[in-house]
């Protein structure tokens, strides 16, 4: 039982890293993905070898593949947390003549804006720019 429970801790461990190192990379932080690498390759061999040695105990063999989908879910809560990558969000408003793209640049946001034609009259749309972080700010902000 020691060694199930091992198993699927390390797989979870190893698959967390990875998707992070993953999001890292395409995210264009290689030298912060090389060094988690590292650390993803010796838990990915150690957890491995478990299996292999006690392959004719297909519990572990489960153990390896349920700690396999548990690290896909922790990455991805890890990832949310760590909140990477940016949100555009499209604003369309009755109130063209107010001032809200320019407060919002002014808060730190990239806005696009121009004035469209809606069924009731002219309709201000904005294009906005945001970090992941601070989609909960832009929202109470509109």
């Amino acid at each position: 039982m020691e060694t199930i429970l091992i198993i699927l801790a390390i797989n979870m461990i190893y698959v967390s890293f990875l998707t992070v190192r993953m999001i890292l990379t395409l995210k264009g932080q290689k030298y912060l993905a090389s060094f988690i690498s590292m650390f993803e390759v010796c838990i990915y061999v150690i957890g491995l070898s478990l299996v292999l040695e006690n392959l004719n105990e297909i519990q572990n063999l489960v153990a390896y593949a349920a700690g396999y989908a548990l690290g896909i879910l922790v990455g991805s809560k890890i990832e949310e947390w760590m909140a990477l990558g940016y949100v555009t969000v499209q604003v369309i408003s009755n109130r063209y003549d107010q001032p809200i793209p320019d407060i919002l640049r002014q808060a730190g946001y990239g806005v696009t804006s121009w004035i469209g034609q809606g069924r009731d009259g002219p309709r201000l749309v904005m294009e906005i720019l945001a970090k992941r972080k601070n989609q909960k700010d832009l929202y109470q902000q509109i």
